[in-house]
């Protein structure tokens, strides 16, 4: 613990050496009216509370109405990060026992608003904005002793802000959202979160321009000036913290693939664009399969966008395809991936050597070229007559009506995940997939969207949110204290989330679990996670038993403890 808290043996009272306006003003410690009599003694709080002791349950209640009464969701995210900034214990417990209603204003879709509009609304300092002028004082900046319990961080350098492109310095938006979700969903306390903004420019005009842009006004530093950057970070980071949790964020297509290659082996890693959407995307399409009946190994799959999230999804079902007897090579073959110029192809236009796994050859799609030498998604569909889509383009409409119908021509239940983030990316609106399919689409979307009309009834949407995959893989990693985060740690995230489709017992059930069970499934997860880490050699903890200790020691419960003078 840093030198303003420590936890007694008996971890049931904190000891801290703040006081008055000081302990107050501290997020991470204020109870605000819940402050006790003889806490108000002991602190020096009398005259600056007011007289009334409260409880957390009434100061949920009290900011859970306040909320609801704000006008729209960018203002609920506003206020969602004053209280964060006011205080944490409120913020999470409110956020965990409320999570259905409040996910969507803390993270995806009203956290592209917050990361546009970031300067607008910036108060109080959280987390690190390490900027490139500042690039000799990372050390310098990172050995403050109030970052000693650091265990995870999540950074982002603000280019691919979900589907918005670059933000700049506004992207810090992510991974405090990431790191919100760490908390409320996996437990992990936020004394161990650490999120950072690498801001090494924007090519955002508006955001140079706009008088309140609080980052570097400077266009983006790029290729080995920005390589060196990154470099200094991580190696101030392994220096600073040998054992930490770095998970990447929302690096644009070109950079986030190569720095988790680069670095995956130096330190423990991950990328959640990359390998927690493919976790999630992968067990909504075994929960779909569960409903079709159609096995895995008999699916054609049409993915639309291929880049860095677009080939993990491959990957990682190419991985589940193999579980089901079929040869890497067979298990590619089920893939039709269309990038930016159509059907990637072994000769096609600009094919980068990680897609070329995934290129079909040219004798086999010769005949399905248009007069330009492309090849469309409905060409693809007209002749591969795929049974499943999914999109990771952040083109809105991608996935048009005459594409939808002549899919629906060849499957009885076309299976169609648009996911692209924020809704306004959205290859397709859930509603439009159903009409154009007859009701008979297995839909499952990126962002959050309201209920379908089917047949005169109302249906939910499924949200393949990474939600349900990151905290749980973080917990995992954090309380098995992994030395790396392997692919099969990855692929035991998902498989465990398997377990947990509702589709196992009822094929009329929604393709994945209510959000509001996702801090118990993040427990699972972790536990899934933290037994392959031993498997794989990469755990620090001797077996089973001493990971089931550690997690219960890293999940962090949103209650007030009493505190007692250091």
């Amino acid at each position: 613990m840093n030198d303003q808290l420590q936890s007694p043996t008996d971890e049931k009272s904190l000891r801290i050496s703040l006081s008055g306006f000081d302990l107050v003003n501290s997020p991470r410690l204020n109870k605000g009216t819940a402050f006790t009599d003889h806490e108000r003694d002991v602190f020096d709080l009398h005259g600056l509370l007011p007289p009334h002791v409260g409880s957390l349950d009434e100061q949920i209640k009290r900011r859970l109405e306040a909320l609801q009464a704000q006008p729209n969701s960018f203002s609920k995210y506003s206020f969602l990060r004053d209280l964060q900034d006011t205080n944490e214990t409120v913020f999470y417990a409110l956020l965990a026992r409320n999570i259905e209603e409040m996910l969507p204003l803390v993270y995806t879709p009203t956290v592209g608003e917050g990361c546009q509009r970031f300067s607008e609304i910036w108060r109080k300092p959280r987390g690190l904005f390490l900027s490139y002028p500042n690039k000799e004082r990372i050390d310098q900046i990172l050995s403050h002793s109030r970052y000693d319990d650091v265990k995870c961080i999540v950074v982002s350098d603000g280019e691919r802000i979900l589907g918005l492109g670059d933000q700049g310095a506004g992207g810090m938006g992510i991974p405090i959202g990431k790191m919100a979700l760490y908390t409320a969903l996996g437990g992990i306390h936020p004394e161990n979160c650490l999120p950072i903004l690498l801001d090494v420019g924007t090519d955002n005009e508006d955001r140079l321009k706009n008088p309140l842009y609080i980052g570097w006004r400077n266009h983006r530093i790029r290729g080995q000036a920005y390589d060196d950057f990154v470099d200094v970070f991580v190696q101030s980071v392994k220096k600073r913290w040998p054992h930490v949790l770095l998970q990447w964020e929302d690096f644009a297509g070109s950079n986030a693939a190569r720095l988790l290659a680069r670095y995956r082996d130096q330190l423990c890693t991950f990328n959640d664009d990359i390998q927690g959407t493919a976790a999630v995307a992968t067990s909504t399409l075994l929960s779909a399969i569960n409903v079709t009946g159609v096995p895995l190994e008999q699916q054609k799959i049409a993915m639309v966008g291929f880049g860095s999230a677009g080939i993990g999804i491959a990957d990682l079902l190419t991985k589940f395809l193999q579980d089901k007897g079929l040869t890497e090579e067979q298990a590619r073959n089920r893939f039709y991936a269309i990038d930016r110029y159509g059907l990637v192809t072994e000769e096609g236009k600009d094919v980068r050597p990680e897609q070329l796994p995934y290129a079909r050859k040219e004798q086999e799609v010769r005949g399905w070229k248009q007069p330009n030498g492309e090849i469309t998604l409905l060409d693809v569909v007209r002749n591969a007559k795929p049974s499943v889509l999914i999109g990771v383009s952040g083109q809105t409409g991608a996935f048009d009506e005459q594409v939808v119908k002549e899919m629906a021509k060849y499957s009885d239940r076309p299976i169609i995940f648009p996911l692209s983030n924020p809704t306004s990316r959205s290859e397709a609106t859930a509603q439009d997939l159903i009409d154009w399919t007859e009701g008979r689409a297995l839909v499952g979307t990126g962002s959050p969207f309201q209920p379908v009309n089917v047949g005169g009834k109302k249906i939910p949407v499924t949200q393949t949110n990474n939600s349900y995959i990151f905290p749980g893989l973080a917990l995992g990693i954090i309380a098995s204290k992994a030395k790396r985060v392997t692919d099969t740690m990855v692929k035991a995230a998902a498989e465990e989330l398997v377990r947990q489709l509702p589709t196992q017992k009822d094929r009329h059930a929604g393709l994945l679990p209510p959000i509001a069970d996702a801090r118990r499934i993040g427990r699972l997860i972790g536990e899934a996670v933290g037994r392959q880490a031993i498997k794989d050699g990469q755990a620090q903890v001797a077996d089973e038993n001493a990971l089931r200790r550690e997690l219960e020691t890293n999940i962090w419960e949103p209650v007030y403890v009493p505190y007692k003078l250091k």
